[in-house]
């Protein structure tokens, strides 16, 4: 497996997932990380963009994915990303954390995410 890897840290994106009716109705921010794992060397050898993956355009994805169709809870949200990241024939490897700043808690707290990693079969 590969040790090369594409970083996006920090995507944030307003969502409407969540347990409680207010969570639905009203949406919050959520921030995804995602790292890829996949091998540059044939891309780098051709400088040629078809053989990585497109950050861009995988922030886009990423982000279409966490917008369509609300789930209770963040770890369905993060298999989700996983799956959309791993669709791409050079990804070998995903980890996803799914970070909900606003998540209803009643102690004050910095940060609650779950993380996944996930490879493909």
């Amino acid at each position: 497996m590969s040790t090369d890897s594409i970083t996006l840290t920090g995507l944030r994106i307003t969502a409407y997932h969540g347990v409680y009716d207010f969570e639905r109705e009203n949406g919050q921010e959520f921030v995804i990380d995602v790292t890829v794992w996949l091998d540059f060397r044939q891309a780098a050898a051709g400088d040629d963009l078809a053989r990585t993956i497109h950050y861009g355009e995988l922030a886009v994805e990423v982000a279409d994915a966490v917008r369509r169709d609300p789930v209770d809870l963040i770890e369905t949200l993060a298999e989700r990303i996983a799956d959309v990241v791993l669709a791409h024939e050079a990804a070998e490897r995903v980890r996803v954390t799914v970070h909900k700043p606003a998540a209803p808690i009643e102690i004050p707290f910095a940060d609650v995410s779950v993380q996944i990693e996930r490879s493909q079969p």
